[in-house]
């Protein structure tokens, strides 16, 4: 298996991509083989997101049953459509569904709204366990983002998050395998698994020369991270061909 998967990242290495890759079956070894440390997180920064929400309710701080209005930020577009919905007061659940299964901006804008952007990050250091993950900015906040702000994760971090995730109380690890089941972007790690033959809990992130995809099964977990991609129809192939890995006829 780990020469199957060399030969696979070495094609990331002709590409000249920044990449780490990350398999664990949950009854056996893990393998790591990367080329960088740090990554822009791009979406996958709101699988943080989520279980800092989730921190801050246990504490009596938020409430997913309280109306969220959906005017209250700027209508920023990218992932989702929530800046197109006709009703405009959700509850707070539905607006933590979107940001997970849509990788809805608008929607994540309006959790970090909510929460506190020092409280999120805050938890992520002190809770969770995350050393090199920063949420310095809003999604779409170009003006953030040109004074050299950005959101950051690490493969040391995506690697925490899994063991933080196992080890949540029962209701809330529910919570979260439910959005992350229906997370509705499959052209990744899931590119060539057969519709309707695996439950996999992940989330992706996308950007200009990125592509991300963290998750797991009941068998097994596994992430991909890769920067500066120039050839994302190569990469596509990369990631499929890892995530087969997951699928067992």
């Amino acid at each position: 298996m780990n020469a199957t998967i060399s030969a696979a990242l070495s094609r990331l290495d002709a590409l000249g991509a920044s990449y780490a890759f990350y398999f664990k079956p949950l009854d056996g070894a893990p393998f790591y083989q990367g080329n960088c440390e740090r990554f822009r997180s791009a979406s996958l920064i709101k699988v943080p997101i989520l279980l800092g929400w989730l921190s801050l309710e246990r504490q009596g701080l938020v409430d997913r049953t309280e109306l969220c209005d959906l005017d209250a930020e700027p209508q920023v577009q990218g992932a989702g459509f929530s800046w197109l919905l006709a009703a405009r007061r959700l509850p707070y659940r539905d607006v933590l569904l979107m940001m997970i299964a849509l990788s809805d901006n608008l929607c994540t804008n309006l959790i970090i709204r909510r929460a506190g952007l020092e409280a999120l990050q805050r938890i992520f250091r002190d809770e969770l366990g995350l050393r090199g993950t920063e949420l310095q900015r809003k999604l779409m906040d170009y003006a953030a983002r040109e004074r050299g702000l950005d959101n950051y994760i690490t493969p040391q971090d995506c690697i925490r998050l899994f063991e933080y995730v196992r080890a949540l109380p029962e209701d809330d690890r529910a919570v979260v395998d439910e959005m992350l089941s229906v997370n509705q972007d499959d052209l990744l790690l899931r590119r060539n698994i057969p519709r309707d033959t695996l439950d996999f809990y992940h989330k992706t992130g996308s950007m200009t020369g990125l592509l991300h995809d963290w998750g797991y099964t009941r068998e097994a977990e596994i992430f991909l991270l890769t920067e500066r991609v120039q050839d994302e129809p190569a990469a596509f192939e990369v990631f499929g061909e890892l995530g087969r890995l997951l699928y067992k006829p």
